[in-house]
């Protein structure tokens, strides 16, 4: 089996220290750790690396304190800071997939998601606007308490959270998740790591 140091040239501990390095706004910094969260559970369901997904969850937006005054350089910043940190191309372009199709970031406009771990991210890092969102709709404020039925009918309801792209969420269908057990997964694991969301 290969490593996660041999196929993404970065381990856990220098992703860990990159977020550190780059990301110093809170909800950027949740943001990432609930997409690495959700994206360890899409591994485990796959029976992929979830380490390696767990890291590629966790960079994703790398770049985002750099470029959310500049939103066409975001992706084009995560380039140059993951090859800095000796990211492999498979790393890079793992993260930057999740930006293909958005024309008002700086990923290549001329690709689209194809892989199962590409399709992943882009459904797991939307989900959890949703998810967050859902949330503070809750009298405790919490995910602890969110429902699934309640999950499911907000993102029926296509003014709630308005920004989260649900075109995106139905990606997980591409990998064969139907949408109702991707947000039971999704929600589940970010109820287990509720403690680092507080």
């Amino acid at each position: 089996m290969i490593t996660v140091k041999e196929n993404l040239g970065i381990d856990y501990l220098q992703a860990q220290e990159l977020l550190e390095k780059y990301i110093s706004n809170k909800n950027t910094r949740l943001h990432s750790i609930e997409t690495e969260a959700i994206m360890r559970k899409l591994a485990k369901h796959f029976g992929e690396n979830e380490e390696e997904w767990g890291i590629i969850g966790l960079l994703h937006d790398i770049d985002w304190d750099l470029t959310k005054e500049n939103t066409i350089e975001h992706c084009r910043k995560s380039i140059e800071i993951l090859k800095n940190a000796g990211a492999t191309s498979f790393l890079i372009e793992a993260v930057i997939s999740h930006g293909y199709g958005n024309n008002l970031c700086g990923a290549p406009q001329d690709k689209q998601r194809k892989t199962t771990l590409q399709y992943c991210l882009a459904s797991a890092e939307t989900v959890t606007g949703l998810i967050i969102a859902a949330s503070l709709m809750q009298p405790e404020r919490s995910v602890l308490n969110l429902k699934l039925e309640s999950l499911k009918k907000k993102f029926k309801d296509k003014k709630f959270a308005a920004n989260c792209n649900r075109d995106v969420i139905l990606e997980c269908e591409k990998t064969g998740v139907p949408l109702d057990d991707f947000l039971k997964l999704s929600l589940e694991s970010l109820q287990e790591i509720s403690d680092k969301l507080a």
